[in-house]
């Protein structure tokens, strides 16, 4: 069973920063396309950024220069280190995954940028 957790999520100041985490198990790691999306509160899901199985990245607009997505093959673990955060970067980030067996997805971890 594929099993993707996201962690590092939380409360952070406009300007700062944060790392999230996400876990995965039930799958070959490094054969995946990964991803990382968010969705903010009456809003749609949205892509963020990608990391291909070959280890290039793809960024959207509105996160480059600001963001940086990276992946740990052997720990099966995919990155999302996020600066210069801002008001609007607040949305559930969550973990995406490109199988074999079709796309699967975490459960989320909040991230909310507030004074």
């Amino acid at each position: 069973q594929v099993y993707l957790r996201e962690s590092g999520g939380g409360l952070v100041q406009p300007g700062g920063s944060l790392r999230l985490s996400c876990a995965a198990s039930g799958i070959n790691f490094r054969f995946n396309s990964m991803a990382w999306y968010r969705q903010a509160p009456g809003k749609e899901r949205e892509l963020t950024a990608n990391t291909t199985r070959g280890g290039s990245s793809n960024y959207v607009d509105f996160v480059k220069g600001r963001f940086t997505i990276s992946r740990d093959n052997p720990g099966n673990t995919v990155f999302l280190q996020m600066s210069g955060l801002k008001p609007e970067d607040t949305a559930i980030y969550y973990c995406h995954a490109n199988t074999k067996w079709g796309p699967f997805w975490g459960r989320g971890t909040q991230v909310t940028v507030s004074s």
